[in-house]
């Protein structure tokens, strides 16, 4: 795994922007076409908002969600919004999680991913988690590529799963901020109990801001 350190948030959002334009210029160069899926938070945010301003061919890419809460359309909690900050001519596809059948819904959604993604987005969260696969929730288990996890946090989410953020060409996992700190700590130190440890190392970049790598070797505390 490629580990960089930035100054602080902002340094991380555009160091990651920068890498995942990279990665679909590559990508659409050589097979026409690029698919990135992205997870929330207020770090994405600004990593959308500098990546939009990057010159891709935006027509020849597919935006995808990692994660949303089932919520109704315009819920202040729903990670859709973000995918506003994307340039027009990309080719947004939000997660179906209005529908009335989730599990059905989920197996659509999971016909319109490429075989790999070409770049995945992931975040961290304080307990360890990533995309929304909970401590404990079986999800991570699922044979799917799609799936729904158990309420967590006041909501029931619907989520890829580790086969297809492992099947992806790349994955990005953006976290800064101190409460960052334990959990990226304990997955560099191979804590294998963090949802996070499903993710696949190789073709992975973290790029963290110096209060979540706090705790790291070298690093002040």
């Amino acid at each position: 795994m490629d580990l960089r350190v930035t100054a602080d948030a902002a340094a991380a959002a555009t160091e990651a922007a920068d890498w995942v334009a990279h990665q679909l210029r590559g990508a659409a160069r050589r097979r026409g076409v690029a698919s990135l899926a992205v997870s929330g938070g207020s770090t994405p945010a600004a990593m959308f908002a500098a990546l939009a301003l990057h010159e891709l061919p935006w027509e020849d890419i597919t935006v995808f969600q990692v994660d949303e809460r089932v919520a109704p359309d315009g819920h202040p909690e729903r990670n859709s919004a973000l995918l506003a900050a994307f340039p027009p001519g990309v080719s947004l596809q939000p997660m179906p999680v209005t529908a009335a059948d989730l599990s059905a819904a989920a197996d659509r959604y999971a016909t319109q991913l490429p075989p790999r993604i070409d770049v995945v987005h992931l975040g961290l969260g304080d307990d360890g988690h990533t995309a929304s696969w909970p401590p404990g929730d079986p999800v991570a288990d699922s044979t799917d590529t799609v799936a729904i996890s158990r309420e967590y946090r006041g909501f029931v989410r619907m989520t890829l799963t580790p086969l297809a953020v492992n099947a992806a060409r790349h994955r990005l996992v953006l976290a800064a901020g101190r409460d960052k700190a334990a959990p990226l700590e304990r997955w560099l130190l191979g804590d294998e109990t963090l949802p996070i440890a499903r993710v696949r190392l190789s073709d992975t970049v973290a790029v963290v801001d110096s209060a979540a790598a706090a705790r790291l070797p070298g690093m002040d505390r």
